[in-house]
């Protein structure tokens, strides 16, 4: 037989409670650019039927970069396969619809991502 043991600290950090709250509908935050990048402006998780959408705001901005895409990270660290898709343009509102099969709730940051250098353009923490 064999027992698992977990520490409240070790229990706390696998169920994500305390600390950063986890991606949900209505949750919003305001990026700030990463990698000597200039991006700003708002992002909202907003319930979709069965899904969710992650919508830049009218005043989103980026300073450019050869492929910007959106995408979740954890506590400041982009989470790899979690691209939704690229930027449609650097500024203004922009949707993107987050997959099916893409459980969001772990997730405490939207990034913007460089895909083609794997770095980070901005990130937003989610409140």
């Amino acid at each position: 037989m064999i027992r698992t043991f977990f520490t409240t600290a070790a229990l706390t950090i696998a169920l994500g409670i305390g600390g950063a709250q986890a991606a949900d509908a209505g949750q919003t935050g305001q990026f700030t650019g990463a990698s000597n990048h200039v991006t700003t402006g708002g992002v909202e998780i907003v319930k979709d039927g069965d899904g969710y959408i992650v919508k830049l705001g009218p005043a989103f901005f980026l300073d450019g970069a050869p492929d910007p895409k959106v995408g979740f990270g954890t506590n400041g660290k982009y989470v790899e396969g979690t691209l939704l898709g690229a930027l449609l343009s650097n500024t203004g509102a922009q949707s993107f619809r987050v997959p099916a099969g893409l459980d969001i709730g772990g997730f405490t940051d939207v990034f913007i991502w460089c895909e083609q250098f794997s770095v980070p353009l901005g990130v937003a923490a989610l409140r």
